[in-house]
């Protein structure tokens, strides 16, 4: 049988995020919310990323790739939202 408990904790881990970025909203307004939840929101990405994903356990190759689309996804956001916030 598998072991089951770092997909436990992550699970605990993520919820627990959650919690802080629901709250964070609620509680607080403007730049510090938003900064908050940005945190959180990365913080949830690089968990599913290293354990969901397999990316621990997988060589080398595979984590540039990855990094690379991750940074190409963060490249289509900025531009998009450029041009969003420029018109």
């Amino acid at each position: 049988m598998n072991d089951f408990r770092p997909y436990l904790l992550t699970w605990v881990a993520l919820l627990a995020l959650l919690g802080v970025i629901v709250a964070a909203a609620a509680l607080f307004d403007g730049l510090l919310a938003s900064m908050i939840v940005l945190a959180g929101a990365l913080c949830m990405i690089a968990l599913i990323i290293t354990l969901f994903m397999g990316l621990r356990s997988a060589g080398g190759l595979l984590r540039v790739y990855a990094t690379g689309g991750v940074l190409w996804l963060g490249f289509l956001i900025v531009l998009t939202l450029a041009d969003y916030l420029t018109r």
